[in-house]
């Protein structure tokens, strides 16, 4: 068990929170039970987790703690004091994975897709220019899940899809959507290579989202709430706008980006997973 604060494992779990050492180190933190449960499900590369019993809730932690032994994961209990050193949460639930940060250019991961070679399909890609806040990429992933999306591309990135705060927000959806950061030009090249249309979220369009087609495969960009979308974005996309009836004249990144993919998934003729028979 490990009982000192002061271990140099503890110390390099906490370095994790900053990105230089991150990006150094190519390792990131999981931290909390359902996300650590979402990125075993995808086989995402967890090398270490660490466990407390203290902070348990009894619902299945046992559990989850030795399907990552299995899966061969070095998995060790620490102490509360330990615990809550490595915790970058309030109420942590005692379960704290370190990962392998993938590689996201968009050849590696991206051009590995079966048809990544087509625009064919009912292909539905979520563009993130420019975003600044953790949070906010990480909740634009969580709705591209759950809207049934093909992948995210981050665009001029600003934030990283590996802060703690971005893996909470995504709620596990960071394990199992293609994602790849690449510059604007490249993920417009991209895109205009394979014959996927792409929309771009400004308050200053004239066409209304609901009026735009969203069906087959199409790329829906947001931009940043400090900066929204530049012109080079502009320019190669169908301006779409979201009406606003209050004072404020917008609204945030990742809530736009819910309102699009739903949306789309609207005009897809989207059902819920229960309705579709999935468990």
């Amino acid at each position: 068990m490990l009982t000192s604060v002061n271990n140099p494992r503890v110390k390099d779990v906490v370095r994790l929170r900053n990105r230089r050492h991150r990006e150094r180190e190519r390792r990131f933190v999981i931290e909390g039970k359902r996300e650590l449960a979402y990125a075993i499900d995808a086989g995402f590369p967890v090398s270490a987790l660490y466990h407390c019993a203290e902070f348990h809730a009894d619902r299945g932690e046992a559990d989850l703690v030795r399907r990552f032994a299995a899966a061969g994961a070095t998995c060790e209990e620490t102490s509360a004091d330990v615990f809550r050193k490595m915790s970058y949460r309030r109420t942590p639930d005692g379960l704290l994975g370190v990962a392998e940060a993938p590689t996201l250019t968009l050849t590696l991961t991206l051009d590995a897709l079966p048809d990544a070679s087509e625009g064919t399909g009912n292909a539905l890609w979520l563009v993130a220019v420019g975003i600044e806040k953790p949070g906010n990429l990480g909740a634009m992933l969580r709705s591209l899940d759950a809207a049934g999306g093909t992948g995210l591309l981050i665009a001029d990135a600003v934030a990283d899809v590996f802060n703690p705060n971005a893996v909470r927000a995504s709620v596990g959806a960071v394990f199992g959507l293609p994602i790849a950061t690449a510059s604007g030009d490249a993920i417009r090249a991209w895109l205009e290579r394979r014959g996927i249309p792409l929309l771009a979220a400004s308050p200053q369009a004239e066409t209304i989202y609901t009026e735009a087609t969203l069906t087959g495969p199409v790329a829906l960009a947001v931009g940043s709430e400090h900066r929204g979308l530049g012109e080079n974005w502009l320019a190669s996309a169908q301006a779409v706008s979201i009406p606003m009836a209050g004072r404020v004249d917008s609204v945030n990144a990742a809530t736009a980006a819910a309102l699009l993919l739903f949306e789309a998934r609207r005009q897809r003729g989207g059902r819920s997973r229960e309705s579709e028979g999935s468990p």
